[in-house]
């Protein structure tokens, strides 16, 4: 049977922390669901670009129109091995869903793998769960992790951190890091 990976996003996910995660965990023969709040399989969520062009944030540009797989509504934490919780402005409002914190609280009650990139530890944080726990994120929700209960370690943008069944990483630079160190924790052996 196929292991099944929970993608959680929103509106305005950033791009290529939603599509490449979503593309190298496919290849490696996981079946991603991607889902959002109040969407089902086949809708679309735009998705945007961030990069860094000298400002002292971010500059946010209009990505792709990213088509769900699966519907929010019919997630059961029990059929998924891990989840992996997008990037972007999504996470700033999917935290405030019901639904999106108790999803997050099961796959932490059960020991399960998640990643959370860029500003995904907003949910984190949300929904308790990073007490105890050293994360980085984007540097601006840095207080945020520790606001929750966590370490925020700062790390160049394409690492990740590992701590248990948790793997986060700063940004989108960090798409290759934070996808192998969360399939190491799926249980996968990658040989080359």
């Amino acid at each position: 049977m196929t292991k099944k990976i929970l993608e959680l996003c929103g509106d305005f996910t950033e791009d290529y922390e939603t599509m490449v995660p979503f593309q190298a965990l496919s290849m490696l023969g996981y079946q991603v669901d991607a889902v959002c709040p109040d969407k089902k399989a086949g809708d679309t969520v735009p998705t945007a670009v961030h990069d860094f062009l000298g400002e002292q944030t971010y500059t946010e540009l209009r990505g792709h129109n990213f088509a769900l797989t699966a519907d929010f509504d019919a997630v059961n934490v029990d059929d998924y091995a891990g989840l992996f919780i997008t990037g972007g402005r999504a996470p700033e409002y999917i935290r405030l869903n019901p639904r999106v914190i108790e999803i997050v609280q099961q796959f932490f009650a059960a020991g399960k793998p998640v990643a959370a990139i860029c500003h995904g530890p907003q949910v984190l944080a949300a929904a308790g769960v990073l007490k105890g726990y050293t994360a980085t994120a984007y540097p601006a929700v840095g207080p945020d992790v520790t606001l929750a209960g966590g370490t925020y370690k700062e790390v160049p943008a394409d690492q990740a951190v590992v701590d248990r069944n948790l793997v986060t990483a700063p940004a989108w630079p960090g798409d290759t890091a934070i996808v192998r160190e969360f399939v190491k924790l799926l249980g996968a052996k990658i040989e080359i």
